[in-house]
């Protein structure tokens, strides 16, 4: 099993406070609504069971849906229009990643799940498959505020943690490379055996279509595996135990 620590950069539309055309707000409305944040730049470094990092990955993304960067999103990235334009589409570096992610099972790790619900996004919006995308994640910032007792509904900042946990800086935050490794460096910081994957739910990935269980039918598999009948005390356990395992609890 690898660990991939992966943070993103978006790019989002920029609307001039001095726009009229009603028209054109209705069309930005409907592309905003599918694809609010469009990713700019993926960074990722992978780490083994030791946390040791074994392999990185950081390429910036030409936009194909909001190619004007938004002056917000410039100022805190340093990443302009210029630096894009050679660079290829999300679709073909989507492609790489998921090279990079490697044959194992792979575990996300970032900073909040926000990045996660944004990938999915940008994934389903360009047509690609999220099959091989990763389903187990660590939500790094929700243990670190744990760890430092921050008030329920808040969470804390990354630049905030390093400073916290003594780690050294030298590169910007808001870098998607470099969010990733200072993500890492505190994961590695609080790391305890507690902290175990989760799984990942959201309607933008792809699933299969919701089935129906057949109790009747379950229950009488049951009785013919024991050969005997299932009491209604051993009925509730039954369907308790299937419905816990719907939710990946328990998955490893």
């Amino acid at each position: 099993m690898n660990y991939i620590v992966c943070d993103l950069e978006f790019n989002q539309k920029y609307i001039p406070s001095n726009t009229t055309d009603k028209n054109n707000n209705e069309s930005i409305d409907s592309t905003m609504k599918q694809l609010p944040f469009e990713i700019i730049q993926i960074g990722a470094v992978k780490i083994n069971e030791n946390l040791e990092i074994t392999s990185n990955f950081n390429e910036l993304i030409r936009p194909i849906v909001y190619t004007d960067i938004n002056p917000y999103v410039e100022n805190i990235t340093k990443i302009n229009k210029d630096m894009l334009s050679s660079c290829e589409t999300f679709s073909n570096v989507y492609k790489r990643f998921l090279n990079f992610l490697g044959d194992d099972e792979a575990v996300l790790c970032v900073w909040g799940k926000s990045d996660i619900k944004e990938f999915l996004r940008n994934i389903k919006f360009n047509n690609l498959s999220t099959s091989l995308f990763p389903s187990k994640y660590i939500d790094v910032q929700k243990h670190t505020s744990k760890l430092f007792h921050i008030q329920k509904g808040k969470q804390i900042g990354l630049k905030t943690a390093v400073e916290m946990l003594n780690i050294d800086f030298e590169n910007k935050f808001h870098n998607a490379f470099y969010d990733a490794l200072y993500t890492y460096k505190v994961f590695k910081k609080i790391y305890n055996p507690s902290i175990i994957p989760k799984i990942y739910n959201d309607n933008n990935r792809t699933h299969k279509p919701k089935v129906k269980i057949d109790t009747d039918a379950l229950f009488k598999q049951f009785s013919k595996m024991y050969d005997k009948e299932i009491t209604a005390e051993e009925k509730s356990m039954i369907k308790t135990a299937y419905n816990m395992g719907r939710t990946g609890q328990f998955v490893k």
